[in-house]
């Protein structure tokens, strides 16, 4: 059984309007049998912090294109994207790139 993970997490770029305008998040992930990976991150942060119109944030079962996700300060795309094993005091940021016009 993994152990509950304490993860901050933070969304820019305009993703924090679609969770109540709030940019940082410190949640902690509940215990489950397998270890925490982005894809489960993920289904969580719909499920329990996004308020609004999930289109804008989700595409399938990753982000939608537009969004750089960070972990730790580094790409996603260098960690392994959706498999990436969630570690105890990680910090996740989500940044849209897409602007208005």
């Amino acid at each position: 059984m993994a152990a509950p993970i304490a993860v901050h997490l933070e969304f820019g770029g305009g993703a924090e309007l679609l969770f109540n305008g709030v940019k940082e998040h410190h949640v902690t992930l509940p215990s489950q049998s397998e270890p925490w990976d982005m894809k489960q991150l993920l289904v969580w942060i719909q499920r329990n912090l996004l308020k609004e119109r999930p289109e804008l944030f989700v595409q399938g079962d990753s982000v939608r294109p537009g969004i750089l996700v960070l972990i730790n300060d580094a790409d996603w795309e260098l960690m392994g994207e959706l498999e990436y094993q969630l570690q105890d005091q990680d910090n996740v940021v989500f940044i849209s790139t897409l602007h208005g016009g």
